[in-house]
């Protein structure tokens, strides 16, 4: 027969037990909203930036999780001298950036652009209504790249036999989360979503419909 003092023992035993797993527990706890919370840049930035093109999720899909983060958008000049700039800063060196501007520039001079003379880029390409996108998969540069041709509505003597066209760029720099394809794949997205935009912004003559989204490397 157990004695009470052998009772009274156990129950101490196990009230101590208690304690420590319900101060585990809130340690674990404790950690978890700090790491959440050293953590939360990304989900601080608005639903959407940069006058609409580009997306929270965007951003969490390319770069990693930070402390801090801020964006921030600019449009310089108009019709053939309009330049639209977007970006995402991280407080662990990673930012996403991208810009659309009005170039005098062939569709061939462009691809030809991105062609690496080495050889060691890997430039995956799609195509829809006219528009031309790229992406550069292996490469350092991690950027991507969309053509629409555009005619401003004034364009210089000088260059009136000159092809005109809005051009997007969208790279990411130091550390990214998404690799390769995907990488490429959420690049050319905002790339076009900046196009559109500064296409618009130009006043590009004989304006033109745009497909909700170009299609995707993975079908070509």
């Amino acid at each position: 027969m157990e004695t009470p003092q052998r009772n009274r023992s156990q129950l101490a035993s196990w009230g101590n037990w208690k304690v420590i797993l319900l101060f585990l527990t809130a340690l674990g706890l404790l950690c978890g909203t700090g790491w959440i919370f050293l953590n939360k840049g990304l989900y601080l930035l608005p639903d959407k930036m940069c006058e609409g093109t580009l997306e929270q999720d965007t951003a969490k899909q390319v770069l990693p999780r930070a402390r801090s983060a801020d964006s921030g958008s600019a449009t310089q000049g108009s019709g053939d001298q309009l330049s639209f700039w977007c970006h995402v800063n991280t407080s662990n060196d990673s930012w996403l950036s991208g810009e659309a501007r009005v170039r005098p520039i062939s569709r061939k001079d462009w691809l030809g652009s991105y062609q690496d003379s080495r050889g060691k880029n890997q430039i995956i390409r799609v195509s829809a209504d006219g528009i031309e996108a790229l992406a550069q998969i292996n490469s350092e540069a991690n950027t991507s790249a969309v053509y629409v041709p555009c005619t401003p509505p004034v364009v210089p003597d000088y260059n009136a036999s000159q092809p005109y066209a809005v051009v997007g760029e969208a790279r990411v720099n130091g550390p990214a989360r998404a690799k390769g394809l995907p990488l490429g794949q959420t690049l050319t997205d905002f790339a076009y979503q900046l196009t559109q935009h500064a296409y618009k912004l130009a006043e590009c003559k004989a304006p033109r419909d745009f497909p909700k989204e170009l299609p995707r490397y993975k079908d070509h």
